[in-house]
Formats: structure tokens, C-alpha cells, sequence
């Protein structure tokens, strides 16, 4: 597919304020795999670390899944805003590796949970956790929820080709939660924005799986197709793009300058996406989180895993600009200033 394509950026743009995070949790298996465990691929793992950033990885052992991740970051988040979980109202759950295909994966994580209320997904690959956090403070700035649970969470080991150097060093599994409530003004979105551009849905897919295509073991053998394919060069440029586009309208858009950044929060794809976006937009790389290193890329987990070791190390207070930019499959993104 050709790399000629219209602006990234074009999405609406719109602020909602009057909203606040009340706490952060995150979860990552205890499984480290290292560049070296994965010699046995042909990787290099300096060639890893050159090309990537990775050195590490989390992988869930067997008889884990995304609910399981995505519950214990929400106890750690209920715990850390001090709010008993019979107080969420609502539970959105950003994932595209879900337990099952049927049912949704939040309405297990509310029964191990014990909430009553509201539950469902939203998939939207890399970008789940800002499309479900958009999705989640609309309910609370409109009134319609008082506290809600928001959770990015991806199993992406069981669903990476071992046999493809290309893609199975790049990912690990996690998961990260936020509980959104009612606040001042002065607090939420300056702007944000969530968009797609589905005429690109083959650069980064999983082809077999859906309704599409629901034969998984055509005659007794794994059809390869289940596993994620994707285009890395194209995928790689046309991030590079967005993260430059997307923030900048943003910011524009919120009356801020990156100078005024205290926080930024990009999702954690690539190092050389995250140094591209530095370099373009002159941000001090002292603000910039970065833990691809230690957990390659989550997926929809990435940035509230991020947000959260940030909040617990005292690098986040009352008042600060944070930047969150979440891009991937779909194509699709989301972009969000928010005032703590």
C-alpha cells in the first residue's frame, strides 16, 4: 500500500474539562524475557536494542490472561485512590487481545472485581487506552458516572509468531488502570482527540480470527494467519508522522507549548518513533517516560503503565500538563493534554 496518503491529523478536535484521575495501577507478569532468551530466533540482541530500544520483556505464563492482568492493575488503582469498588459505576476495558471473542473481557474482570455496573470494551489495538479513557470521562463529565474504571490491557504474546524475528521481539503483556471522577474545571482535557484511518486496516492486522475468516485450525493445522502481520517500515513512518501532527494540533489547540509539558506519555512502540517526536518538537527528554526497555511494547497497556510508575515515583502533581498519545492498528490514535 502506498505511503501517499492524506494529512494524519484532520480529526476533531474538543476539550472536556472537569475531570479528574483519582488513582493509577499497573500489573506486569513476573517473566522476564531478555533479548538473549530469544537467540534461539536468530535475534541479535543488539540489533534488538539498536532497532527497537528493547532489552526486556514480560510474557504471561500459561492459564493467565488479559482479565487477570487487568484485575489486579484495578485493585492496585482502587487502592491507591483510597475508593472501594462498590463505588465504580462503570468499567471500560481498552484491549484487542481479549480472553474470548465472545464475551467482552470487562464484564469478567467486573465479576472478579465485584463492581456492579456497566462493562465493555473498546478495541482499538495501541490505541485502546486512550480511546477508552475518551470514551469513559465523556460518561463522567456528562454526569453519567461518578467514578469510572478505566483499564488498558494486552496479552500480545499469545498472539506474536515466534517464527517472526520481525515482530515477536517487539512485545510484552501488562496492564494499567485509572479511576476517573467529577472535578474542577481547571482539571481534564484541554484537548484531545481520537481518530482513524481505516484505508490502511492491512498495514498492521490479524487476518483470522473474526467473522471474516473463523476457521483457526483449517484441517487440524494452526493457520499462520492468526498471528499479528505487520509492515514495520510503513507502520514506522507514518507514526513518526502522526506523533508529530496529532500533539502539535493538540497543543495548539489547548494553548500550550511543549515547554509547558511536564508529562509526556507516548506509547511505548518504538524508540526511535519516541526520539523522532523529541527531536521534532524540541522536548526535554527528561520528561519523556520511557520504559519500552524493560517491557517492549504493551499495546493498549503501555501508557497507563507508564502513568502510573510516574504518579508512584512523585514525577506527576496537582496542576501539571500531561501529554498521553496512543497510535496503532486501525490505523488508528488518540491524543489527549490533560491538567492533573
Amino acid at each position: 500500500m502506498s505511503d501517499n496518503h492524506p494529512s494524519v491529523g484532520g480529526a476533531p478536535l474538543r476539550r472536556l474539562t472537569g475531570v479528574q484521575i483519582l488513582g493509577t495501577g499497573s500489573f506486569v507478569p513476573d517473566r522476564i524475557v531478555t533479548n538473549d532468551d530469544l537467540a534461539d530466533l536468530g535475534c541479535d540482541s543488539d540489533w534488538i536494542v539498536k532497532r527497537t530500544g528493547i532489552r526486556a520483556r514480560r510474557h504471561a505464563p500459561p492459564g493467565m490472561c488479559t482479565s487477570d492482568m487487568a484485575v489486579e492493575a484495578a485493585r492496585r488503582c482502587l487502592a491507591a485512590a483510597d475508593v472501594p469498588a462498590k463505588e465504580v459505576d462503570l468499567l471500560v476495558v481498552g484491549t484487542f487481545t481479549p480472553d474470548r471473542l465472545m464475551p467482552a473481557t470487562a464484564p469478567v474482570v467486573q465479576s472478579e472485581l465485584g463492581l456492579t455496573c456497566g462493562a465493555f470494551d473498546v478495541s482499538a489495538a495501541c490505541a485502546g487506552f486512550t480511546y477508552a479513557l475518551a470514551t469513559a470521562m465523556q460518561f463522567v463529565g456528562t454526569g453519567c458516572s461518578r467514578r469510572a474504571l478505566v483499564i488498558g490491557a494486552d496479552t500480545n504474546s499469545r498472539i506474536l509468531d515466534p517464527e517472526d524475528k520481525t515482530t515477536y521481539p517487539l512485545f510484552g503483556d501488562g496492564a494499567g488502570a485509572v479511576l476517573l471522577a467529577g472535578g474542577s474545571e481547571e482539571q481534564g482535557a484541554l484537548a484531545y482527540t481520537i481518530g482513524a484511518d481505516g484505508s490502511r486496516v492491512d498495514l498492521l492486522t490479524r487476518p483470522v480470527g473474526g467473522v471474516q475468516s473463523p476457521e483457526v485450525y483449517p484441517d487440524g493445522n494452526l493457520d499462520r494467519r492468526w498471528f499479528m502481520q505487520m509492515e514495520g517500515r510503513s507502520v514506522f513512518k507514518w507514526a513518526v508522522r502522526l506523533v508529530d501532527e496529532d500533539v502539535k494540533q493538540v497543543l495548539q489547540h489547548a494553548d500550550l507549548k511543549p515547554e509547558q509539558i511536564d508529562c509526556w506519555l507516548f506509547h511505548q512502540a518504538n524508540v526511535r518513533i519516541l526520539d523522532a517526536a523529541v527531536d521534532a518538537m524540541g522536548i526535554s527528554r527528561e520528561r519523556v517516560v520511557m520504559h519500552l526497555d524493560r517491557y517492549g511494547n504493551t499495546s493498549a497497556a503501555s501508557i497507563p503503565i507508564a502513568l502510573d510508575e510516574t504518579v508512584r515515583g512523585g514525577g506527576i502533581k496537582s496542576g501539571d500538563h500531561v501529554v498521553m498519545c496512543g497510535f496503532g492498528a486501525g490505523l488508528a490514535w488518540g491524543t489527549l493534554a490533560w491538567r492533573w
